[in-house]
């Protein structure tokens, strides 16, 4: 029981942290919403047949599951938001060398997101 539990709190709190990612650039929903998916699947089926019905992410979640896929669409929005993110950052006055790390995860990250396939084969 404490299990199920604290997975499905777990869930819960990924879940928060992407619909805070929806309005906050710098915070992404996608993986949030596939950590809670993952979570919920070991913690609460009502909760992961509710986040795999979702219309807005549920598409995303079982074609990453099932397929290992993310769409273009998915891929050039989430590209397109770390470069205005990596654009922001030169405006802050934050330490150079933060700056540099957060560039070099950014790239690494859109790096990850294009080399995944964009369709079911």
């Amino acid at each position: 029981m404490v299990k199920y539990t604290f997975w499905s709190v777990l869930g819960m709190l990924f879940v928060a942290l992407g619909l805070f990612g929806v309005f906050l650039p710098l915070l992404p929903t996608t993986p949030f919403m596939l950590l809670a998916a993952y979570c919920f699947s070991k913690g609460s089926p009502r909760l992961h047949n509710w986040l795999l019905a979702h219309p807005i992410f549920g598409e995303l979640i079982i074609n990453w599951q099932q397929y290992g896929v993310i769409a273009k669409r998915a891929k050039w929005f989430a590209c397109i938001a770390m470069l205005f993110c990596m654009l922001g950052i030169q405006f802050l006055t934050i330490h150079l060398g933060l700056k540099i790390v957060v560039f070099i995860i950014m790239v690494c990250v859109m790096g990850f997101i294009l080399s995944r396939p964009s369709s079911k084969k």
